[in-house]
């Protein structure tokens, strides 16, 4: 029997940037999500741009490093930008939130547009409208009895941040952050309970711009940027307990596991390694200070962390009250030149395991890596854990009687699910809640494919943004609500 404790917070997780499209209505400013076009299943995204000379540019969105001086951001018409529209959650959400409380979520994973309430982010007053918007959606929410779950900021930052001054690799962006945040902590106060400061924040260290605006790709910019998120954080973590001590603060990473491609000496210390890539954010965050094997790191590779003298001060008083995390799949790893990073997946890449299936996007799908991941975190930190992302992307097919058979999507999610279950009752991890990625369907960040479909619940567009729009219930809706309402122990499809 599957046992969760009680009042298990069951779930789905969506992001702003993704879902809600309404980019230049009600007040709101570009974010750096907005300037990205569509890729393919094949081709990461791109940035659009516009030289001095008016000719437009792109650049991988991914792994961009500098903008020619004088160029401009801008939207051009004769372009298509999915996040524009998303799965148009701006003006349905009473509509999702319905389908929500009909599967039965105790809470909702999602995130607020920075740029709808600071539209440059640097701004002196909020946008009133952009504030009323999430307090119709907070409203709506409670109505279905439904706990939000408030990521601040998930992979959009405003545009003007970048054009001013580069964003996070700029200390006054710190500054900006924790405006907005005493901005949302006060008028939501009795609101929302749960707060994660950065989405996957560990990724500003692979994808900067799309984590937080930043041009660059030296390491340097980045780890300073890192930085200056991480401070953000803390600082963020102080003022919420301090405007409400109910407040529960987390942190959110993008978990990876890495296993040796095989038991050879050197690539166990691969292993380990590359995982303290990710571990480093959860330290700073979790136990308040830089880890050794990153000073020495940074020794080793000349680079310098510009701190402030409270800086040290502010990581140890702005530790976070749970951590939250990202699990779609595990990589193998070898420093063998004969083994290629031919595997894919959520920010990373590794070497094949040929003990795994992978889904159609070339992830490698592997349950027991979630019961892993729940160990080593808790077994770290000792902090109450949030699995805030888990799923696996497939090509729906909406038939004429408007069902869809997605078994694909319970098999993975009931996989999961089960691991979940003997990591709390077998091994004693403190787990407290579950909300599987893209509840909904919307835009993928890598690809920016609607096609590459997550949700329980199908919204009827395609890859270049033509369809109704219109929501239709999966196979999974049916059965998460199931197991919703047995609190887990029901996984039958």
């Amino acid at each position: 029997m599957n046992k969760f404790p009680e009042n298990f917070l069951w779930g789905g997780a969506t992001a702003a940037n993704q879902i809600e499209g309404g980019y230049n209505q009600g007040g709101r400013g570009l974010s750096t999500a907005d300037i990205i076009l569509k890729g393919s299943r094949q081709s990461r995204r791109q940035v659009t741009y516009t030289k001095s000379n008016g000719e437009k540019c792109t650049e991988s969105a991914f792994h961009i490093n500098s903008i020619p001086e004088g160029a401009r951001f801008e939207i051009h018409e004769d372009c298509f930008y999915p996040n524009h529209t998303g799965s148009n959650f701006y003006h349905r959400y009473e509509e999702d939130i319905k389908l929500m409380g009909e599967m039965g979520f105790k809470c909702y994973r999602m995130s607020i547009s920075w740029s709808r309430i600071f539209p440059n982010g640097y701004d002196e007053m909020p946008n009133e409208e952009g504030l009323n918007f999430y307090d119709k959606v907070f409203d709506e929410l409670r109505k279905h009895n439904i706990e939000p779950l408030v990521t601040i900021s998930h992979y959009e930052t405003p545009l003007a941040l970048t054009e001013r001054w580069n964003s996070w690799a700029d200390r006054r962006t710190v500054d900006c952050y924790v405006k907005y945040c005493e901005t949302i902590f006060n008028r939501f106060k009795d609101k929302v309970k749960y707060w994660m400061t950065f989405n996957e924040i560990n990724s500003m260290d692979l994808i900067p711009f799309v984590a937080g605006g930043v041009l660059a790709q030296d390491r340097q910019t980045r780890l300073q940027a890192a930085h200056h998120q991480l401070i953000a954080a803390a600082k963020a973590v102080i003022l919420g307990h301090k405007i409400n001590p109910d407040f529960k603060m987390g942190c959110m990473m993008s978990m990876h596991i890495h296993y040796p491609y095989n038991c050879r000496p050197e690539n166990m210390l691969e292993a380990w390694k590359t995982m303290n890539k990710d571990y480093f954010f959860g330290d700073v965050q979790c136990r308040g200070k830089y880890p050794n094997y990153v000073t020495k790191k940074l020794e080793m590779e000349n680079i310098h962390i510009q701190k402030e003298p409270e800086d040290d001060q502010i990581l140890r008083d702005g530790t976070v009250d749970y951590i939250a995390f990202s699990y779609y799949q595990t990589h193998a790893v070898s420093t063998d030149d004969a083994h290629k990073k031919n595997q894919e997946g959520n920010l990373m890449k590794g070497v094949k395991n040929p003990f795994l299936e992978e889904s159609a996007w070339g992830w490698q799908i592997d349950p027991i890596g979630l019961r892993l991941a729940l160990n080593y975190l808790y077994d770290r930190y000792q902090l109450p854990l949030l699995i805030a992302e888990n799923g696996v992307g497939a090509q729906d097919v909406l038939k004429e009687d408007g069902t869809i058979n997605d078994d694909y999507h319970v098999d993975y999610l009931r996989k999961h699910i089960e691991q979940m279950s003997i990591a709390i009752n077998e091994d004693g991890v403190d787990l407290f809640g579950y909300t599987p990625w893209g509840c909904i369907d919307l835009v993928s960040v890598s690809t920016g494919q609607i096609s590459k479909r997550y949700g329980f619940i199908y919204v009827d567009a395609d890859d270049e943004g033509k369809g109704t729009y219109d929501r239709y219930k999966k196979d999974s809706f049916h059965w998460y609500k199931k197991v919703i309402a047995s609190n887990g122990e029901n996984l039958e499809f």
